[in-house]
């Protein structure tokens, strides 16, 4: 089955007679933390962004939707200054012009991203991953836990906490299930303090109940964090989203809530043929 058509599949179990959905985490502010004006970005001739233009807010959590070639990974890799486009503006809160900055520039200035498959050392247990991660702490390889102060200390058993692996803190990261090392990853993302995270399809080949807890644990972070998630189950969108962005030929298509972008008819006349 080709992505488009897998995309028509979930979108149609995802408009079906259940609509039940589970609220994320309360917006604080509406302060725009993200804005991506008119980007556009080109390959060989084919737009790939075509004048996208997105607002994300403080501490929001916003699902991304759309088939493969929507754009949703070039606009990530815009927004992490992986690709530059040919046009248009991106900036991160009032200050900072992303187009300016390289790629370890915007991670230090607060965003991070998690690519679909995990990455971790998976030769160090669970904490020393986290340890690693710490923002700043590049002693840490030499003599690990020796340099950690008492507040690094409390940041990692906080996130810890956070991802659901404290009885996991001293297994080789290896040994995790495919949904643990997911959720390890967030944390090593946490542990950096971002303001914006970009999680692509985070619960991609989970069990049922990963996936369940990957819900919970990504509406726990809005509020704190502003939350961007690009996925293609469309039943997962339904447990988290508030407001649901739908990408289609490197523009927005649609955007609202739940309710809104399900009964919009562009929506289902460019995924369902009506």
């Amino acid at each position: 089955m080709n992505a488009s058509a897998l995309f028509k599949q979930q979108y149609q179990r995802w408009i079906g007679p259940d609509k039940r959905s589970r609220a994320p985490g309360a917006d604080i502010s509406h302060q725009t933390i993200l804005y991506l004006e008119d980007i556009t970005v080109s390959f060989d001739g084919f737009k790939a962004l075509n004048a996208l233009t997105l607002y994300i807010n403080v501490g929001e959590l916003r699902c991304i939707i759309g088939p493969n070639g929507a754009g949703k990974t070039t606009m990530m890799d815009v927004i992490t200054g992986k690709t530059r486009p040919d046009s248009g503006s991106a900036w991160f809160g009032q200050t900072l012009n992303l187009l300016e900055l390289t790629e370890p520039e915007i991670a230090q200035a607060g965003i991070g991203r998690k690519f679909q498959k995990p990455t971790v050392f998976e030769q160090h247990s669970v904490y020393e991953n986290l340890e690693l991660s710490i923002s700043g702490h590049k002693t840490v390889w030499p003599n690990l836990h020796a340099r950690l102060s008492k507040q690094q200390r409390e940041n990692i058993d906080s996130v810890l906490e956070t991802i659901g692996l404290q009885e996991q803190v001293h297994r080789r990261a290896g040994a995790l299930s495919h949904g643990q090392k997911q959720w390890l990853e967030i944390g090593m993302l946490l542990m950096q303090d971002p303001q914006l995270l970009l999680v692509d399809e985070p619960v991609a080949g989970m069990t049922p109940q990963e996936t369940e807890r990957t819900a919970e644990l990504l509406t726990s972070l809005a509020g704190k964090h502003s939350v961007v998630v690009v996925e293609h189950d469309m039943v997962f969108v339904r447990s988290i989203a508030r407001t649901v962005t739908v990408l289609h030929e490197g523009s927005v298509l649609a955007e609202g809530s739940m309710d809104q972008v399900q009964s919009n008819p562009k929506v289902k006349e460019v995924y369902l043929g009506e």
